[in-house]
Protein backbone atom coordinates (compact mmCIF):
# COMPACT_ATOMS: atom_id res chain seq x y z
CA UNK A 1 0.00 0.00 0.00
CA UNK A 2 1.37 3.43 -0.95
CA UNK A 3 1.78 6.17 1.64
CA UNK A 4 -1.03 8.18 0.03
CA UNK A 5 -3.39 5.20 0.10
CA UNK A 6 -2.48 4.56 3.75
CA UNK A 7 -3.06 8.22 4.59
CA UNK A 8 -6.48 8.17 2.91
CA UNK A 9 -7.44 5.00 4.78
CA UNK A 10 -6.36 6.48 8.11
CA UNK A 11 -8.35 9.66 7.43
CA UNK A 12 -11.46 7.57 6.73
CA UNK A 13 -10.89 6.02 10.16
CA UNK A 14 -10.89 9.49 11.72
CA UNK A 15 -7.21 10.44 11.82
CA UNK A 16 -6.79 14.22 11.70
CA UNK A 17 -3.11 14.29 10.67
CA UNK A 18 -2.81 15.92 7.25
CA UNK A 19 -1.03 14.35 4.27
CA UNK A 20 2.23 16.31 4.64
CA UNK A 21 2.54 15.51 8.35
CA UNK A 22 1.83 11.82 7.76
CA UNK A 23 4.34 11.63 4.92
CA UNK A 24 7.04 13.22 7.10
CA UNK A 25 6.16 10.86 9.94
CA UNK A 26 6.42 7.75 7.75
CA UNK A 27 9.78 8.95 6.43
CA UNK A 28 10.94 9.37 10.02
CA UNK A 29 9.70 5.86 10.91
CA UNK A 30 11.57 4.26 8.01
CA UNK A 31 14.82 6.14 8.63
CA UNK A 32 14.76 5.55 12.39
CA UNK A 33 13.78 1.86 12.09
CA UNK A 34 11.16 2.31 14.82
CA UNK A 35 9.47 -0.73 16.30
CA UNK A 36 5.65 -1.12 16.13
CA UNK A 37 5.01 0.04 19.71
CA UNK A 38 7.16 3.15 19.37
CA UNK A 39 5.62 3.90 15.97
CA UNK A 40 2.11 3.77 17.40
CA UNK A 41 3.10 5.92 20.39
CA UNK A 42 4.56 8.63 18.15
CA UNK A 43 1.59 8.45 15.77
CA UNK A 44 -0.76 8.89 18.74
CA UNK A 45 1.25 11.94 19.88
CA UNK A 46 1.09 13.43 16.38
CA UNK A 47 -2.65 12.83 16.19
CA UNK A 48 -3.25 14.46 19.58
CA UNK A 49 -1.30 17.56 18.51
CA UNK A 50 -3.26 17.71 15.27
CA UNK A 51 -6.58 17.47 17.07
CA UNK A 52 -5.60 20.23 19.49
CA UNK A 53 -4.64 22.46 16.55
CA UNK A 54 -7.88 21.74 14.66
CA UNK A 55 -9.94 22.33 17.79
CA UNK A 56 -8.20 25.65 18.49
CA UNK A 57 -8.71 26.79 14.90
CA UNK A 58 -12.42 25.95 15.08
CA UNK A 59 -12.88 27.74 18.41
CA UNK A 60 -10.89 30.73 17.16
CA UNK A 61 -13.19 31.13 14.14
CA UNK A 62 -16.24 30.94 16.38
CA UNK A 63 -14.80 33.47 18.86
CA UNK A 64 -14.68 36.32 16.28
CA UNK A 65 -11.92 38.14 18.14
CA UNK A 66 -10.41 39.61 15.00
CA UNK A 67 -7.07 41.40 15.14
CA UNK A 68 -6.08 43.33 18.26
CA UNK A 69 -3.09 44.62 20.18
CA UNK A 70 -1.58 42.20 22.65
CA UNK A 71 -1.49 43.10 26.32
CA UNK A 72 2.27 43.64 26.31
CA UNK A 73 1.56 46.84 24.39
CA UNK A 74 -0.87 48.17 27.01
CA UNK A 75 0.35 51.38 28.67
CA UNK A 76 -0.32 50.72 32.35
CA UNK A 77 1.00 54.18 33.29
CA UNK A 78 -1.53 56.05 31.15
CA UNK A 79 -4.78 55.62 33.18
CA UNK A 80 -5.17 57.70 36.33
CA UNK A 81 -6.76 54.68 38.01
CA UNK A 82 -6.57 50.99 37.09
CA UNK A 83 -6.39 47.88 39.26
CA UNK A 84 -3.61 46.02 37.50
CA UNK A 85 -3.46 43.25 40.10
CA UNK A 86 -7.16 42.47 39.60
CA UNK A 87 -6.74 42.36 35.82
CA UNK A 88 -3.75 40.05 36.16
CA UNK A 89 -5.82 37.77 38.41
CA UNK A 90 -8.52 37.66 35.75
CA UNK A 91 -5.92 36.35 33.31
CA UNK A 92 -5.51 33.31 35.56
CA UNK A 93 -9.04 32.46 34.31
CA UNK A 94 -10.33 31.10 37.60
CA UNK A 95 -13.41 33.30 37.15
CA UNK A 96 -14.19 31.40 33.94
CA UNK A 97 -13.84 28.08 35.75
CA UNK A 98 -16.31 29.32 38.37
CA UNK A 99 -18.79 30.84 35.91
CA UNK A 100 -18.28 34.37 37.28
CA UNK A 101 -18.55 37.65 35.41
CA UNK A 102 -16.33 40.68 34.86
CA UNK A 103 -17.23 44.32 34.29
CA UNK A 104 -14.74 46.61 32.52
CA UNK A 105 -15.93 50.17 33.13
CA UNK A 106 -14.32 53.33 31.86
CA UNK A 107 -14.44 56.05 29.28
CA UNK A 108 -13.63 55.64 25.62
CA UNK A 109 -10.02 55.00 24.68
CA UNK A 110 -8.83 53.53 27.99
CA UNK A 111 -8.21 49.97 26.84
CA UNK A 112 -11.38 48.14 27.92
CA UNK A 113 -11.82 46.36 24.60
CA UNK A 114 -8.11 45.57 24.37
CA UNK A 115 -8.17 43.92 27.80
CA UNK A 116 -11.38 42.02 26.98
CA UNK A 117 -9.98 40.68 23.70
CA UNK A 118 -6.78 39.55 25.37
CA UNK A 119 -8.81 37.77 28.04
CA UNK A 120 -10.72 36.06 25.25
CA UNK A 121 -7.48 34.96 23.59
CA UNK A 122 -6.13 33.65 26.89
CA UNK A 123 -9.33 31.65 27.41
CA UNK A 124 -9.05 30.17 23.91
CA UNK A 125 -5.47 29.11 24.58
CA UNK A 126 -6.61 27.46 27.82
CA UNK A 127 -9.18 25.35 25.95
CA UNK A 128 -12.37 27.36 26.63
CA UNK A 129 -14.97 28.32 24.05
CA UNK A 130 -15.28 32.08 23.55
CA UNK A 131 -17.58 34.50 21.71
CA UNK A 132 -16.93 38.21 21.20
CA UNK A 133 -19.40 40.79 19.87
CA UNK A 134 -20.35 44.37 20.42
CA UNK A 135 -23.62 44.54 22.32
CA UNK A 136 -25.28 46.32 19.40
CA UNK A 137 -24.23 43.60 16.93
CA UNK A 138 -25.32 40.76 19.22
CA UNK A 139 -28.74 42.28 19.84
CA UNK A 140 -29.23 43.08 16.14
CA UNK A 141 -28.34 39.47 15.33
CA UNK A 142 -30.97 38.15 17.76
CA UNK A 143 -33.62 40.68 16.75
CA UNK A 144 -33.24 39.64 13.10
CA UNK A 145 -34.51 36.10 13.78
CA UNK A 146 -38.02 35.77 12.38
CA UNK A 147 -39.21 32.61 14.14
CA UNK A 148 -38.89 31.08 17.58
CA UNK A 149 -36.93 28.04 16.32
CA UNK A 150 -34.51 30.35 14.48
CA UNK A 151 -34.16 32.51 17.57
CA UNK A 152 -33.45 29.49 19.79
CA UNK A 153 -30.78 28.27 17.41
CA UNK A 154 -29.15 31.69 17.17
CA UNK A 155 -29.21 32.52 20.88
CA UNK A 156 -27.02 29.48 21.51
CA UNK A 157 -24.20 31.49 19.94
CA UNK A 158 -24.34 33.68 23.04
CA UNK A 159 -25.46 31.25 25.74
CA UNK A 160 -23.25 28.23 25.03
CA UNK A 161 -19.66 29.63 25.09
CA UNK A 162 -17.67 29.29 28.30
CA UNK A 163 -16.82 33.00 27.99
CA UNK A 164 -19.04 35.61 26.33
CA UNK A 165 -17.64 39.11 25.75
CA UNK A 166 -20.13 41.89 25.06
CA UNK A 167 -18.44 45.16 24.16
CA UNK A 168 -19.65 48.77 24.33
CA UNK A 169 -22.77 48.71 26.49
CA UNK A 170 -23.96 52.29 26.84
CA UNK A 171 -22.68 53.70 23.57
CA UNK A 172 -25.94 53.19 21.64
CA UNK A 173 -29.50 53.33 23.03
CA UNK A 174 -31.55 50.14 22.88
CA UNK A 175 -35.30 49.59 23.10
CA UNK A 176 -37.08 47.47 25.69
CA UNK A 177 -37.16 44.41 23.44
CA UNK A 178 -33.37 44.53 23.14
CA UNK A 179 -33.14 44.78 26.94
CA UNK A 180 -35.29 41.68 27.26
CA UNK A 181 -32.98 39.79 24.88
CA UNK A 182 -29.91 40.76 26.88
CA UNK A 183 -31.69 39.74 30.08
CA UNK A 184 -32.53 36.41 28.42
CA UNK A 185 -28.85 35.80 27.57
CA UNK A 186 -27.56 36.81 31.00
CA UNK A 187 -30.23 34.76 32.79
CA UNK A 188 -29.42 31.61 30.84
CA UNK A 189 -25.73 32.04 31.60
CA UNK A 190 -26.22 33.01 35.26
CA UNK A 191 -23.97 30.99 37.61
CA UNK A 192 -23.18 28.63 34.72
CA UNK A 193 -20.89 30.49 32.31
CA UNK A 194 -18.84 33.68 32.42
CA UNK A 195 -19.67 36.98 30.76
CA UNK A 196 -17.50 40.06 30.33
CA UNK A 197 -19.22 43.38 29.62
CA UNK A 198 -17.35 46.56 28.80
CA UNK A 199 -19.18 49.83 29.36
CA UNK A 200 -18.81 53.52 30.12
CA UNK A 201 -21.72 53.45 32.57
CA UNK A 202 -22.07 52.41 36.21
CA UNK A 203 -24.80 49.87 36.96
CA UNK A 204 -27.20 52.54 38.21
CA UNK A 205 -27.15 54.22 34.79
CA UNK A 206 -27.79 51.14 32.66
CA UNK A 207 -31.43 52.15 32.53
CA UNK A 208 -30.46 55.10 30.32
CA UNK A 209 -29.36 52.63 27.64
CA UNK A 210 -32.63 50.70 27.90
CA UNK A 211 -35.22 53.43 28.59
CA UNK A 212 -38.52 52.08 29.83
CA UNK A 213 -37.35 48.48 30.08
CA UNK A 214 -38.77 46.79 33.17
CA UNK A 215 -36.08 44.07 33.28
CA UNK A 216 -33.03 46.33 33.80
CA UNK A 217 -32.97 45.91 37.60
CA UNK A 218 -33.19 42.12 37.29
CA UNK A 219 -30.55 42.18 34.54
CA UNK A 220 -28.10 44.11 36.71
CA UNK A 221 -28.90 41.93 39.72
CA UNK A 222 -28.01 38.71 37.92
CA UNK A 223 -24.92 40.04 36.18
CA UNK A 224 -23.53 41.76 39.28
CA UNK A 225 -24.09 38.88 41.70
CA UNK A 226 -20.75 37.18 40.94
CA UNK A 227 -18.88 39.97 39.20
CA UNK A 228 -15.31 41.26 39.28
CA UNK A 229 -15.44 45.02 38.69
CA UNK A 230 -12.56 46.79 36.95
CA UNK A 231 -12.80 50.58 36.80
CA UNK A 232 -10.43 52.53 34.57
CA UNK A 233 -10.21 56.31 34.91
CA UNK A 234 -8.31 58.83 32.84
CA UNK A 235 -8.34 60.62 29.52
CA UNK A 236 -8.63 58.72 26.26
CA UNK A 237 -5.30 57.37 25.09
CA UNK A 238 -6.42 57.95 21.50
CA UNK A 239 -7.31 61.58 22.20
CA UNK A 240 -3.99 62.16 23.93
CA UNK A 241 -2.11 60.54 21.08
CA UNK A 242 -4.12 62.55 18.55
CA UNK A 243 -3.32 65.80 20.34
CA UNK A 244 0.35 64.89 20.38
CA UNK A 245 0.46 64.11 16.66
CA UNK A 246 -1.77 66.98 15.55
CA UNK A 247 0.11 69.66 17.47
CA UNK A 248 1.88 71.92 14.92
CA UNK A 249 5.65 71.80 14.87
CA UNK A 250 7.38 74.76 16.51
CA UNK A 251 8.73 77.35 14.07
CA UNK A 252 12.35 76.80 13.13
CA UNK A 253 14.80 78.84 15.16
CA UNK A 254 16.47 81.68 13.30
CA UNK A 255 20.19 81.88 13.72
CA UNK A 256 21.89 85.17 12.93
CA UNK A 257 24.67 85.01 10.43
CA UNK A 258 27.86 86.14 12.04
CA UNK A 259 29.72 88.88 10.24
CA UNK A 260 33.28 88.20 9.30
Amino acid sequence: MSDSDLGERLRRLGLRVDHAQLAAFLTHVHKSHLGPTETLEQLADLEERSRVAVNLARRTRFACLGSFKTLDRFDWDHPEKIDRSLIERLFELEFVDRGENALLKGGSGLGKTMIALNLGQAALAAGFTVRFATLAAALADLLAQESLPAFERRIRRYTSPDLLILDELGYLPCDSRAAELLYNVISRRHEQRSTIISTNLPFKQWGTTFPGAACVVALVDRFAQHCHRVEILGESWRDKHRLDTDRPDPPPSRSRRRRT
